[in-house]
């Protein structure tokens, strides 16, 4: 019986491809581990509102100077803002994945 070559694509050839494709997932695992761990941070109105965001794309903290606003009111302020900062991003990270997805069906999950 003969054995098939597939265009070049013998056993030996396939087996380095499927390493060479395990090592590229590993490696792009690895990158999205630490890019996830990353904290960036930005400040606005000279230093009075300052944020801390995550590399998961979330907000993690928010300080507001009590010279902004009404010092009665800061904790709840920075608790709305919080919410409303992290649900918008969600928001903006599930169109970017449907997005994705459409523009690349098969590799879902991959964006």
């Amino acid at each position: 019986m003969a054995r098939q070559n597939f265009g070049g694509f013998g056993g030996a050839n396939m087996q380095q491809l499927m390493r060479q494709a395990q090592k590229m997932q590993q490696q792009m695992t690895e990158a999205q581990e630490k890019l996830d761990a990353m904290e960036y941070e930005a400040a606005s109105g000279g230093g009075m509102v300052q944020v801390k965001v995550s590399g998961k794309r979330e907000l993690t903290s928010i300080t507001i100077d009590p010279q902004v606003v009404d010092p009665e009111d800061v904790e709840m302020l920075q608790d709305l803002i919080q919410a409303a900062v992290n649900e918008a991003l969600r928001k903006g990270e599930e169109a970017r994945e449907a997005t994705m997805s459409r523009m690349a069906p098969g590799m879902g999950g991959m964006f």
